[in-house]
């Protein structure tokens, strides 16, 4: 398989790392790397030993990746989908949930495999999560909690709605295997006009509440990057820095025919799991789905609905209320 990076920059440089390890490997054939950065690809393309191209027009592949900045993303991917090359592109797959959907129609009308990076839905440890909670292991799930934040000046493109906080809408609906009911969202720009640099936001699941807490403006923790599971018989715990890490906690509230309400606490156990890296594991899914044909599991769908709720958390914030989030008629993936 001749295999495309388009877009070398800050996230593109990973990809092309990894499609250069894939090569080594034996599992991709060559690898071109595209970028109108005629400077940055050249770079690049020396250090690994690839060739590279300054026009996408000129990419002769059979699957790329599409690592551009994601006000390109539709201009990009259409583009390529046009003559039949499989893509799988960065996260978040558009600014607009109809540009978003324009891709994946695309990918349909030309038969081609359309992946998104939504990486989280290949980390280890939230991978070990999904199957334990969909063993019944936590119990009903009650609440979801996660904490994104760092500190530092907000990009001028994209704020961290499209940047951190498409990541766990769309994680909360792979745990939960369904969309949201509602959407609540408050979104806060001091630091540069119309750029959220913090998010809050909460998502309603029936009976389940998932919040998310996304910021650039918080000093305290250095970098956070964490997600809370609360189950009706067990709690669950995932350092996104650390891939191999998952944490259950035994401990429940119950009531007791003779005493009331009870509370039991057996302490925590720290679980391994694979280690193996997300990035690598995505796009080494999505090389199989091109192969095969198939969809990977975070397919163009996935990507679309994430842009979805975002646009949902935004129409809230506008309006100062909860939004109803529209159900599909049917469902092929969550």
């Amino acid at each position: 398989m001749r295999y495309g990076v388009v877009g070398t920059g800050y996230w593109g440089k990973n990809h092309v790392r990894v499609a250069k390890e894939l090569m080594d490997d034996g599992e991709l054939d060559e690898v071109v790397l595209c970028d109108t950065d005629e400077s940055r690809a050249s770079k690049l393309a020396e250090t690994y030993g690839l060739p590279y191209e300054t026009d996408v027009g000129n990419l002769d592949v059979d699957a790329a990746t599409v690592a551009t900045p994601s006000t390109t993303h539709r201009t990009v991917a259409l583009s390529l989908l046009e003559r039949d090359i499989d893509l799988l592109v960065e996260k978040p797959l558009a600014l607009t949930s109809a540009d978003a959907w324009d891709i994946v129609e695309a990918a349909d009308d030309n038969d081609c495999t359309l992946g998104v990076g939504h990486i989280f839905r290949y980390h280890p440890a939230l991978v070990a999560l999904k199957r334990r909670i969909d063993r019944g292991e936590l119990g009903r799930i009650k609440y979801l909690q996660t904490r994104r934040f760092s500190f530092r000046v907000p990009r001028t493109t994209t704020g961290v709605l499209y940047s951190l906080a498409v990541h766990d809408v769309d994680i909360y609906d792979y745990l939960l295997g369904r969309r949201p009911d509602t959407v609540h969202g408050q979104l806060d720009s001091f630091v540069r006009e119309n750029i959220v640099e913090t998010a809050t936001i909460t998502l309603q699941y029936g009976d389940t509440s998932g919040v998310i807490n996304s910021s650039w403006q918080v000093p305290v923790f250095d970098k956070k990057r964490d997600l809370v599971v609360v189950g009706s018989n067990r709690s669950a715990y995932v350092d996104y820095l650390e891939n191999t890490k998952l944490e259950l906690f035994d401990a429940e509230v119950f009531s007791d025919p003779d005493d009331g309400l009870k509370s039991r606490n057996d302490g925590a156990i720290s679980h391994s799991t694979d280690d193996r890296e997300p990035l690598k594991v995505e796009v080494q899914s999505f090389v199989e789905a091109s192969r095969a044909g198939e969809q990977p599991r975070a397919d163009g769908a996935v990507g679309a609905r994430a842009v979805e709720t975002l646009e949902y958390a935004e129409e809230s914030a506008r309006k100062k209320s909860v939004v109803p989030v529209k159900q599909p008629d049917t469902v092929t993936q969550f």
